[in-house]
């Protein structure tokens, strides 16, 4: 059974930091791509980046470029988000997806995310 599992979500002020992990069992891990996800009240779950099997490959929502940053250990079988100059807009539930088909490449297409996690809520304050 595979799971996913974030951590590291809470309450930052604006310009602040903050870095999700997401641990991953049930499944081997460094052969798939992994993606972040956020959803805020009222709003359709969005893309926020995506790194694909070595974390050779990087890729960010436009609002997030230059702020956030994904990364992985395949050792420890954990992707994080590390998240700077965080803005009140950034507030949301931050998922960590895994997208199992595709041969561990990157994409922002939500459809093509097939594991989720529960989510982890971070709120901004201004």
């Amino acid at each position: 059974q595979v799971q996913l599992v974030e951590s590291g979500g809470g309450l930052v002020q604006a310009g602040g930091s903050q870095r999700l992990s997401c641990a991953v069992s049930g499944r081997t891990f460094n052969n798939v791509a992994m993606g972040w996800f956020r959803q805020a009240p009222g709003k359709e779950r969005e893309f926020v980046s995506s790194i694909n099997w070595s974390g050779g490959r990087k890729i960010y929502a436009d609002s997030v470029k230059g702020r956030f940053t994904i990364s992985r250990d395949n050792d420890k079988n954990t992707v994080y988000l590390q998240m700077d100059s965080l803005k009140p807009e950034d507030t949301g539930v931050y998922y960590c997806a895994m997208k199992s088909l595709g041969y561990g490449v990157v994409s922002d297409d939500i459809r093509l995310y097939d594991y989720w996690g529960q989510g982890t809520q971070v709120t901004v304050s201004s």
